[in-house]
């Protein structure tokens, strides 16, 4: 319960892609706090007793829900929304946290080497945060955050949720968490602010394509930035970002080569054949595992014909 906040958004409030058209869920002042209550991103179609069948069951047409919108007062196009996201607190179930993460087949950075479904259910204290468990094997510290978040687009009609955008959406930046403060460009009369996606955790890429799916209540305070002009999303952290992963060190795979994303492919290819070797993980196993805390990093973009992509995997979620 948030108990300085100017509204709250139920579940049920909640739509499915942008859309400028949509008859607002609330009206609220410049500097209103809101809670929003936001569905994981399966919008409850995978829950804590899930099996594989449920991830090929999938209905896509209700993937990434979106809690609002939100019209706020006095908003124009040119300006920018300020939010600062105050907290995360797990929508817990039976007194425990949960989360799921998947391949879903189709969908993810190596779709094409993993064509069949994988399904790993999380359960953690939603009180504590403390690391969530896979089986013995490891540990994966947790930083609760909001993979889509945005305003409704300029143009007409209903667009999918799933490619980010200039004014945000599924933006997937682990960063953006409790105690950061996002600006977002605005293209329509209040905003039309929405916010979902939630995870647990993720690493720098969500490599497989889903993280530590994970429904969440997130408080935010809306505010704006008269006549900013901001050409695209930016934010400020309050400081370090990695220190829940850093303790232990990285071990390190990389991609070299002419193209980005080729890079990155070779890059977790070779984290995953890493940890298949070291730790007698299956690949699909190693692939998960991955989205769900290491990260991409370009490490080098000037010395042409040639860039390196490098993934850093954290020794902490072993020891």
């Amino acid at each position: 319960m948030c108990k300085a906040c100017n509204y709250t958004i139920h579940g049920a409030q909640h739509h499915f892609g942008w859309d400028n058209s949509l008859a607002p869920a609330q009206r609220a002042d410049p500097g209103s706090t809101i809670l929003f209550h936001c569905h994981d991103s399966s919008a409850g179609q995978l829950g804590p007793s899930s099996v594989l069948a449920d991830v090929t069951a999938l209905d896509f047409g209700k993937i990434n829900p979106v809690s609002g919108p939100i019209f706020v007062e006095g908003a124009e196009p040119g300006d920018a929304l300020k939010i600062t996201i105050d907290s995360f607190a797990p929508q817990a179930q039976g007194g425990r946290g949960w989360g799921w993460t998947a391949n879903i087949p189709g969908f993810g950075l190596l779709a094409d080497q993993f064509a069949d479904p994988a399904l790993i259910i999380w359960d953690y204290d939603p009180a504590t945060l403390a690391p969530a468990l896979w089986g013995s094997a490891a540990r994966i510290p947790l930083k609760p955050f909001a993979g889509t978040i945005g305003c409704a687009p300029a143009e007409a009609g209903l667009h999918s949720v799933v490619p980010p955008r200039r004014v945000g959406g599924n933006l997937d930046i682990r960063d953006l968490a409790a105690g950061t403060t996002l600006y977002l460009p605005v293209e329509v009369a209040g905003a039309l602010f929405s916010v979902g996606d939630t995870h647990a955790a993720q690493g720098d890429g969500e490599v497989c394509g889903t993280a530590i799916e994970s429904p969440m209540d997130v408080v935010l305070t809306l505010d704006l930035v008269k006549g900013a002009n901001l050409k695209l999303p930016r934010f400020t952290t309050p400081g370090p970002v990695t220190t829940h992963l850093d303790a232990k060190g990285y071990e390190v795979t990389t991609g070299i080569g002419p193209d980005l994303m080729s890079g990155a492919r070779d890059a977790v290819s070779g984290m995953i054949d890493l940890l298949c070797a070291t730790r007698g993980m299956s690949a699909v196993e190693a692939y998960m595992l991955c989205s769900t805390c290491g990260d991409l990093r370009i490490s080098e973009i000037v010395d042409m014909p040639n860039w390196v992509v490098s993934f850093y995997f954290p020794r902490a979620v072993f020891e």
